[in-house]
């Protein structure tokens, strides 16, 4: 005979619900057992009620808590046109956050057993700072040139390369639009763009990769004036704009200007206003132009949300006529990064990680993991 369950409350079986994002009318509809459970007409077998935590991603314990846990994340997430931060988000990027808060930790651990140096240009900027000065220290850490855009083909080959420095300088840049591997999740653009975690050895920055890579390259760059000025965040910059707040602002002109330098940009505005031709020349999105120009005060805000959304529908029917798809072991090294599944695979063959452990932090395991390490990794 099967174990029922006892004193499971109505309100943490709803709080569960409405958690996973659903309506409970529309879930009750489509379960009704579980209705029946919240008013106490029947009680759960143990496998039925392991069941309802999988379908809603609750853990099993919190059904037994007297009242529902207070679930906050442990950074500010900025809205473009609000002045306050929340602490609240959807539990999809809730769940993001905590991957990467999980494989943030390891690896700060990891470094400190090894003797890494911190990274002295974490937090060493303040809000008071120039924002040229700031841009100028980056390009030095990267070690970017001035012209380091005029020697590649186009922006996306500008992306790659960018992310490419950005890791060799010790941060971590993880780009993925789902939980995990989960493609039933999805991140949600409109609500997170991306988020960076803050820390003196290992730093990461998360990019939404379901956002159109147009749009991602300054994602990327506003994250990392997050680094310098030691402030974690996330954030959905609706439109690439920026919440009305100092920090946000501020990353947003080094962002701005490390991409598209203000001197060039305005010789080049003389010659042409056309986003597309100037993109070929920065080697930025045309978005990105388009963001700097409005910047500038060269155009209206009027004439930016008309170009931005046309743009954006372009790509999106674009992405569409070509379909889904694409090679899983290049996507999973994009989500997990390669240089944080190097640090995995040298702890796993030093003995000092377990490959249980390699693949709860890798959302891999067994020959899927095996055969990214061995042929795709390096």
């Amino acid at each position: 005979m099967s174990t029922r369950v006892e004193n499971i409350s109505k309100e943490i079986i709803e709080w569960a619900i409405l958690r996973n994002g659903n309506s409970l009318d529309d879930f009750y509809a489509q379960n009704p057992i579980v209705e029946r459970w919240a008013n106490g007409e029947k009680l759960p077998t143990v496998k039925q009620l392991e069941n309802f935590t999988h379908k809603v991603h609750v853990p099993f314990g919190y059904m037994f808590l007297q009242a529902p846990p207070n679930e906050e994340i442990p950074l500010p997430f900025f809205r473009t046109g609000s002045k306050k931060p929340t602490r609240k988000v959807s539990l999809n990027v809730f769940h993001t956050i905590q991957i990467v808060m999980d494989r943030q930790s390891w690896l700060t651990e990891y470094l400190e057993e090894l003797d890494f140096p911190k990274l002295d240009f974490v937090g060493k900027f303040t809000i008071n700072d120039d924002y040229k000065v700031i841009v100028n220290d980056i390009r030095n850490v990267l070690q970017l040139d001035p012209d380091w855009a005029g020697k590649l083909n186009s922006w996306e080959q500008a992306l790659d390369f960018l992310t490419y420095r950005i890791e060799e300088a010790g941060i971590i840049v993880t780009f993925n639009g789902v939980v995990g591997n989960n493609t039933k999740r999805v991140v949600d653009v409109k609500e997170c763009r991306g988020f960076v975690l803050v820390d003196d050895r290992a730093p990461f920055l998360f990019i939404n990769s379901a956002d159109a890579k147009a749009a991602q390259m300054f994602t990327l760059i506003h994250e990392l004036a997050h680094i310098w000025l030691g402030e974690s965040a996330g954030f959905d910059m609706e439109k690439m704009l920026p919440a009305d707040d100092p920090v946000e602002i501020l990353c947003d002109k080094i962002a701005a200007e490390l991409l598209v330098p203000e001197v060039y940009f305005r010789k080049k505005w003389e010659t042409t206003n056309d986003f597309k031709y100037l993109s070929r020349i920065f080697k930025v999105s045309p978005i990105v132009v388009g963001r700097r120009a409005l910047d500038l005060g060269l155009i209206s805000r009027q004439h930016f949300f008309s170009f931005y959304n046309n743009y954006i529908a372009e790509i999106k029917l674009k992405k569409e006529r070509q379909g889904s798809g694409g090679d899983f072991y290049a996507t999973a090294k994009k989500r997990v990064s390669a240089r944080f599944a190097a640090f995995v695979n040298n702890a796993v063959r030093d003995n000092k990680l377990l490959y249980r452990d390699a693949y709860r932090l890798t959302n891999m395991k067994g020959d899927t993991y095996n055969k990214f390490i061995t042929e795709y990794l390096y």
